[in-house]
């Protein structure tokens, strides 16, 4: 399935009620510990992820050709990075998620472009 060991780290598992995900994938994760929560039949009840999908989206995929599966794990892998560590977010003051708002770095150096994805996204 891919998690190797990381679904040791899982609490939670998330999910909407499409009907894709049988008996079978809860039982999966309740034997190694996830707790299966299962989202309200609602459009709006998973507006995070949805929000990341369609940002993801518009900026990333629609604007790159992809070849197959494995350019696209590896081109949304390097985009999270990217979204997680270095893309300014409305809502965080126009910091990245990963970072503390409470510290101010001075600009001391020559501002610098940095490519990412080929140089879809700029830096």
């Amino acid at each position: 399935m891919g998690l190797g060991g990381k679904i040791a780290s899982f609490r939670f598992l998330i999910r909407d009620r499409d009907s894709k995900f049988t008996c079978p994938f809860d039982e999966f994760f309740a034997d190694a510990g996830v707790t299966v929560v299962k989202i309200p039949q609602t459009p709006w009840a998973n507006c995070y992820a949805e929000r990341w999908v369609r940002t993801a989206q518009s900026e990333c995929t629609d604007r790159m050709l992809i070849y197959h599966a494995r350019h696209l794990r590896t081109l949304l892998g390097r985009y999270a990075g990217h979204y997680n560590g270095h893309r300014p977010h409305q809502s965080r003051q126009q910091r990245p998620p990963g970072h503390d708002t409470s510290v101010l770095v001075p600009l001391t150096a020559p501002v610098q472009r940095r490519k990412v994805l080929g140089g879809l996204i700029n830096q």
